[in-house]
This record gives C-alpha cells, sequence and structure tokens, in this order.
C-alpha cells in the first residue's frame, strides 16, 4: 500500500462516474486531490462532499491552452488521473463527424493534452505518477463503436509508448482498461452488457492498481481475457464472431 498522505493528485474528468468515486478512494487516504471537469456546479457539489482537503479547476480538454492553464492553476502534483471521456454508439454507415471528432478530443488528444502540460515539472524533479484510464474495447475494433474504439485505443498506446521511455525513471506510468461501467455514458447502449459494474466498485479496483507498482490492469479480470485473447485471432475468426453478421 502506497502512502497517500498529503500527496497531491489533479483528477481530469471527476464530476461524476467513476472519476468521482476514484476522488472519494484518494481522499479518503489522506491524499489532497484536485478535481476537474467542465461542469463546476457538479464539481463544488463534489469538493464539499470529500472528506479530505479539495479543490477544483474547471477545464475543457478539447481546449489545449485551457488545460494548461488548468495545469498551471493546479501548481505542484505528485500525480495525475485522467478518467474524461465521451461515448455515443457509432456504425460506420451511421458515421457523425462531430461526435466522432469529440471522442477523439477528449477521450484520446484531451489525456496527450493533460500529460503534456504536467509532465515537464516531473522530469525537472525525478518523480510524479501518470494514470490513464482507457478501455477493454481498446483491444480490437467492434462493431457499432466508431470514434470510441479508436480513442481509446490511441490511449492505451500513448500509455504504452510513456512506459516504454519511462520505465527505468522515478515516474511511475500506469494503465487501467475498464469493461462496462454504469453510467450516464453506458445508458446509450441497447445491448446486453455482461459483467457491467458500478462506478464504486470500478473506483475499487482502479485504486487498487494505483497501490501497486505494476504498469496495467484489465478488469473485470474474466471479461478482459476475452478481448485480449481477440488479438491473437486470425481476422477471418474475429470478424465472424465479432463483426456485423
Amino acid at each position: 500500500m502506497k502512502n497517500w498522505q498529503g500527496k497531491r493528485y489533479w483528477l481530469v474528468g471527476a464530476s461524476e462516474g467513476l472519476g468521482r468515486e476514484v476522488a472519494f478512494c484518494l481522499s479518503r487516504a489522506g491524499a489532497e486531490v484536485i478535481v476537474s471537469a467542465r461542469s463546476e456546479d457538479r464539481l463544488k457539489e463534489l469538493v464539499a462532499e470529500l472528506p479530505g482537503k479539495a479543490s477544483y479547476i474547471t477545464v475543457d480538454v478539447t481546449d489545449r491552452a485551457a488545460v494548461e492553464a488548468a495545469a498551471k492553476e493546479a501548481g505542484a502534483l505528485d500525480g495525475i488521473v485522467y478518467l474524461a471521456g465521451v461515448y455515443w454508439p457509432m456504425k460506420a454507415q451511421e458515421w457523425d463527424n462531430e461526435k466522432a471528432d469529440l471522442m477523439g478530443e477528449v477521450n484520446f488528444l484531451g489525456a496527450s493534452r493533460v500529460v503534456g502540460s504536467v509532465i515537464k515539472d516531473m522530469v525537472a524533479k525525478d518523480a510524479g505518477h501518470i494514470v490513464l484510464v482507457g478501455s477493454l474495447s481498446g483491444f480490437r475494433g467492434l462493431p457499432g463503436a466508431i470514434g470510441y474504439c479508436s480513442s481509446k485505443a490511441g490511449m492505451m498506446a500513448l500509455a504504452e509508448s510513456m512506459q516504454a521511455d519511462l520505465r527505468t525513471s522515478p515516474i511511475e506510468v500506469q494503465l487501467i482498461n475498464p469493461g462496462f461501467i454504469k453510467t450516464r455514458l453506458t445508458e446509450k447502449n441497447d445491448f446486453n452488457m455482461p459483467f457491467i459494474m458500478s462506478p464504486e466498485d470500478a473506483a475499487k479496483e482502479v485504486f487498487d492498481h494505483m497501490n501497486t507498482d505494476n504498469f496495467k490492469k484489465s478488469f473485470p479480470m474474466m471479461f478482459s481475457w476475452v478481448f485480449r485473447l481477440s488479438q491473437f485471432m486470425p481476422d477471418w475468426m474475429y470478424y465472424r464472431l465479432f463483426g456485423a453478421k
């Protein structure tokens, strides 16, 4: 178990769902948390409810200047957790450029902007902790997931590239790939979601991983094996099983 007492963590995408519950986990452990999202009202409510020292900074992760300004306002940090995400079910036949762009902007480029705004300070002080939340959907393309799968795959590759560069440094990189979590995003789905988890249970999985020295965690474990093993399937088999019927 790591010592969280007095550590300062910036959580981006923390106004509701998984991000909100991870904020509670860190706060209860003794960390000071700075929570960010676009909704000031939700952030104010969250800060008022957190048991430890907390503050908020509103930010739109699609705006690089705003992200850089927010990082400067956050000040010296021990770590960041990027949890921001948007999602719409979308088939290739029903392509919506505006929604596809936004998924790329928030789910992938937002993470890049946040990391890029804090990592130089971490390198300079030779310490830091970067946690990126990806998705099981990033392992391989899925039907009806234009925009989302590719943005999460980008997030996973970003974390993997960072780990390749930083693995021998004191800066810790972690990637967490959850399955279905019961939030306003998954409420958009009209299909069965196996092993769907509550935000509280998913946050416990995230925080448990943050207490380890391991790079990657994918959960729920049994469900994650479906996605990990799919990477080894030949195309003809994979698309027969998972592609449009």
